[in-house]
């Protein structure tokens, strides 16, 4: 639009505005609804003309209708991260409803595809099936979708591993600008959908995750925690963000200053930010970091966030806490208008207000579950799995043979909670059975529980109600147990298919899969000393309501199970009576085989998922049992290993000569996993993240997210991984020569040396020689995929400039280009380096820290034992001692013979001041009586022994007191 033209029509709008709230003279088009209008002016139109309860109503996640002004409501949230998943109801109550539509491969499946393209493609699909279902019932199907994830894979344990991406924050990024632009289309001025990129951020852990608070350095939070948010925000492929559940250095994400300043300058457009689920009442719940509701969502407002996730479709009590911000001065009506104008900015480029409804508001239902979706599906499960071993050319399998397929995953295929309905399922038998004659066996133990004390079985009879009262082992007092590790294990009846379960008072044979928020069907059978075993009852979300503190199963008078025990001391006894072995069952269906292949891994819901985290990583040790046993049974072996985590398969590395794996790939998965193990398609997908062989090889605490510190993710890890970072087989070779560096150009040639077509993931990294501080074994700047015939060479050109070589500096907290030579490393993995070279970059030398102007205390070059916490309540951060000795160090620092400490503290207590190490000589102390309060601060002189020369300066510092800076002149 001509620049004049654009200044005119501005101006006419804005004096379109009437001078109050209301709508247009009679038979006058309205402003906002005019699409050559910019943008900017169709807002502030529209919020001109809002009264002050209806803004107030726009900023609930479920935005009311206006009819006066021909706004139909607007819900926020359709989960769509490997597919459109579910959303809430609106005529229900906010009750979840699935989607039966495209199930892709988990989103740390679809990443190790590590093919930005493909991604843009699941991501296209992903939000034409959007407004597909958009198109049948618009209160239910929004189009802002909640996704992608790109919290970082920094520890496998985490329950929310399948959702992430990658423990890598380019590879994150660049994949999850890939799927944005996938779902946003590509159109210049409209969105086919509006994806929000969850959840901002450091948040790793389950366990009490609204209570937990990240303790996130600045180096590493610049470098690492933000950097995948900040890649897809500033390439435009995404319009907001929502804020995670978890503390950041002390103070609750939901209010966290980064949303209106830091994020939303990542970004040239509008950003729509959110509250996760029920987070404004974390606030004032189990945070109690707000007295009352009204500051509570003042403080959410003042942060950067434009809609609350809260109370279902009532946004009565949002509105109402709001109105009383304003009332008590805590909120301004411009503010308000701020929020609001975003909440309608992804509107308005949805297309909602123009006349045709925009580009894409003719999609239609049938795009939803296509045959060309089906396709993609397939191909990208296909692509996502990655070969982690192959001896001997255990693969491809030779089609028509005799195959055995065994193993609790192996004629099954689940979903996730962020899954959508599976349309059909190809599950692995059915895939394996197109190719070669397959001969199945579950691999399940089938058992029956004799109560000790009566001599009954438990039984199934009444699934309402299930009881010890069999006086035979019959088929309802049959359960096949399948053990998914961290001890727990489901109980199948098999009479009815369905699972044992607890339902808030009796036991249930109810569910046709362990499913839902309270995953209830999950168990730990626990043998005791005189052989006999214990239930212990592991469903998540154990409510006391329900049974107090009573985990442990007791047999009643009725004989009815119940929930009446705290330890197995008082639980009833029952011997574990095994009718069928399934691993000896599945060893003798192996035997003879042309080839066996093993599908074991894990089920989605149980033992790891939102909410819990996973406490080890090993497979279960019956899925364990199983593999040792087939492939003691037929050489011949090939495991395939499906989960949406990394696996400690150390027995399985060393003895099985093939294993694949893949995560719960959606309804294609028996297809593309055929493809692969007969040859049909090159397997291409790389690890994005450590396989550890132990959780030995983790910090015991998972809470620890100081990636330098605990030595974790490829890029600081000293241990030997089971496989590395990027690490992928094919079925061809490929050879790396000719590394190149030119200015900013990297190149290389890779040559395809094997007998078939191949796809390589050709991986560029750095290293750093010299630096002032601790850095990156190796990182990742750049990758690119190729696909070659045999014998065919190609040249893979990067551009690696100064800038991306740059690295958080605490000194002057800045981005800074030290002055070092770079090791340029080429490879197939962070670990199969290929070619080698070298840089010399002129940058910056980092000065000596100049101690004598105030430091933040946060800027610390090393600790022990300090916690990062909140300044205030509204911004900064402080360092608080837990302990007595605990300290902060400050290396290199320029010292003038300064002769006092200044000290801004809050608390009380003691700042020690040390030279060359915490317990060096001690230059001085200061006290800081009580200040009044954790946020109440004061400064603090005290006299110090005078010292010169370049010197490490450690502070130590007593419990109960926060330093936010310091000085020493």
């Amino acid at each position: 639009m001509p620049a004049r033209r654009g200044l005119a029509l501005l101006a006419a709008a804005l004096l379109a505005v009437p001078p109050a709230p209301g709508a247009a003279r009679a038979g006058e088009p309205l402003p906002f609804r005019d699409p050559a209008l910019p943008l900017q002016a169709r807002i502030d139109d529209l919020v001109g003309r809002l009264t002050l309860p209806e803004k107030l109503s726009l900023l609930h996640q479920y935005q009311p209708a206006v009819p006066r002004l021909g706004l139909a409501v607007f819900k926020t949230g359709t989960e769509a991260l490997h597919g459109v998943a579910w959303s809430n109801d609106h005529d229900a109550g906010g009750a979840k409803v699935d989607a039966t539509a495209t199930v892709f491969p988990q989103a740390v499946g679809l990443a190790s595809s590590w093919d930005p393209e493909l991604l843009r493609r699941v991501g296209a699909a992903v939000g034409d099936e959007a407004r597909g279902l958009h198109a049948q019932d618009p209160t239910v199907w929004g189009l802002n979708l909640w996704a992608p994830v790109v919290n970082l894979l920094r520890d496998p344990r985490w329950g929310r591993n399948e959702e992430g991406y990658s423990e890598d924050p380019l590879l994150s990024g660049t994949i999850a600008t890939a799927y944005g632009r996938g779902l946003q289309g590509d159109d210049p001025r409209h969105l086919k959908t509006a994806p929000t990129l969850k959840h901002y951020a450091a948040y790793n852990n389950e366990t009490r995750r609204d209570q937990t608070s990240s303790d996130v350095p600045q180096r590493v939070l610049n470098e690492y925690d933000r950097t995948p948010f900040r890649i897809p925000l500033q390439a435009g492929a995404a319009t907001g963000v929502m804020a995670s559940y978890n503390l950041i250095n002390g103070r609750p994400a939901t209010v966290d200053p980064d949303l209106a300043t830091l994020v939303r300058g990542w970004s040239d457009q509008r950003l729509f930010n959110i509250t996760d689920a029920w987070a404004p009442t974390n606030l004032t719940g189990s945070q109690g970091y707000f007295a009352t509701q009204a500051e509570a969502d003042a403080a959410v407002v003042a942060a950067g966030l434009d809609s609350f996730t809260v109370d279902n479709i009532d946004g009565e009590p949002t509105v109402a806490a709001l109105r009383q911000a304003l009332d008590r001065g805590l909120l301004t009506e411009r503010q308000v208008d701020t929020a609001v104008g975003d909440a309608l900015s992804i509107r308005f480029r949805l297309g909602e207000f123009d006349p045709d409804g925009g580009p894409y508001a003719d999609i239609p239902p049938s795009v939803v579950d296509s045959p060309e979706h089906r396709r993609l599906a397939r191909q990208a499960a296909a692509e996502s799995m990655v070969l982690l071993k192959n001896s001997g050319n255990a693969l491809p399998l030779r089609p028509g043979g005799s195959v055995a397929v065994v193993g609790p995953l192996a004629d099954t295929l689940h979903t996730d909670w962020y899954g959508g309905q599976l349309p059909y399922r190809v599950t692995a038998l059915d895939g394996i059975g197109g190719r070669a004659a397959a001969t199945y066996s579950g691999g399940a133990d089938r058992i029956a529980l004799r109560d000790v004390a009566t001599g009954r079985y438990v039984s199934a009879a009444d699934p309402q109600a299930v009881a010890a009262t069999a006086t035979t082992a019959d088929a309802a007092a049959q359960f096949d147990s399948v053990d998914w590790g961290d001890g727990v294990s489901t109980l199948r009846n098999a009479a009815t298919g369905r699972y044992l379960g607890y339902d808030g008072g009796p036991f249930v044979t109810r569910d046709d899969a362990p499913t839902g928020w309270y995953v209830q069907q999950q168990f730990k059978v626990e043998k005791q000393p005189d052989g006999t075993v214990v239930l212990h009852y592991a469903g998540y979300e154990t409510q006391e309501s329900w049974f107090g503190a009573n985990t442990y199963v007791t047999v009643g008078a009725d004989g009815r199970l119940a929930l009446g025990a705290a330890t197995a001391a008082g639980a009833a006894r029952f011997t574990r009576e095994v009718l069928v072995d399934g691993v000896a069952a599945a060893a003798a269906a192996a035997r003879g085989k042309q080839a066996a292949v093993v599908v074991v891994g894990t089920d989605p819901f149980v033992a790891g998922r939102e909410a819990h985290d996973r406490t080890g990583l090993s497979l279960g040790a019956r899925q364990q049992a199983l593999i040792e046993a087939v492939r003691a049974a037929n050489p011949h072996t090939v495991v395939v290993l499906q989960s949406g985590y990394p696996e400690a398969i150390t027995w399985a590395q060393r003895h099985v000569p093939g294993i694949v794996w893949t995560t719960h790939a959606g309804a294609e998965t028996g297809n593309a996993l055929a493809d692969v193990l007969f040859g049909d398609v090159d397997p291409a997908g790389r690890l994005t993240q450590t396989w550890y062989r132990s959780v030995a090889d983790l910090p015991a605490d998972l809470t620890r997210y100081d990636i330098v510190k605990t030595r974790q993710t490829y890029q600081y890890s000293a241990a030997r991984p089971l496989y590395p970072f990027g690490h992928g087989l094919s079925y061809t070779s490929f050879a790396y020569r000719d590394l190149r560096v030119a200015g900013d150009r990297v190149s290389v040639t890779v040559t395809n040396t094997g007998r078939r077509a191949g796809a390589e993931v050709v991986q560029l990294y750095t290293h750093q020689r010299a630096s002032r501080d601790v850095t990156a074994a190796k990182q990742l700047r750049a990758f690119r995929k190729v696909s070659l015939r045999p014998g065919r060479s190609t040249t893979v050109t990067f551009r690696l400039t100064p800038r991306d070589l740059a690295r958080w500096d605490v000194t002057r907290q800045r981005w800074v280009t030290e002055t070092s030579v770079y090791d340029i490393l080429v490879g197939s993995s962070s670990l199969d380096i290929r070619q080698r070279a070298t840089r010399a970059v002129r940058g910056e030398t980092i000065p000596a820290r100049d101690l004598s102007v105030p430091t933040r205390a946060e800027t610390f070059d090393d600790y022990s034992g300090v916690r990062l916490l909140d300044e205030s309540k509204t911004s900064g951060t402080v360092v608080g001692a837990t302990a007595a000795g605990d300290w902060v160090a400050f290396r290199d620092a320029a010292l003038r013979g300064g002769r006092t400490l200044t000290v801004r503290a809050a608390g009380a207590g003691t700042v020690q001041v040390r030279v060359g190490s915490p317990t060096g000589p001690l230059l001085g102390t200061a006290t800081v009586g009580d200040t009044g309060g954790i946020h109440a601060y004061v400064e603090t002189r005290a006299p110090l022994s005078a010292v010169s020369g370049r010197r490490d300066v450690c502070l130590v510092l007593s419990p109960g007191l926060r330093v936010a800076s310091f000085s020493i002149r």
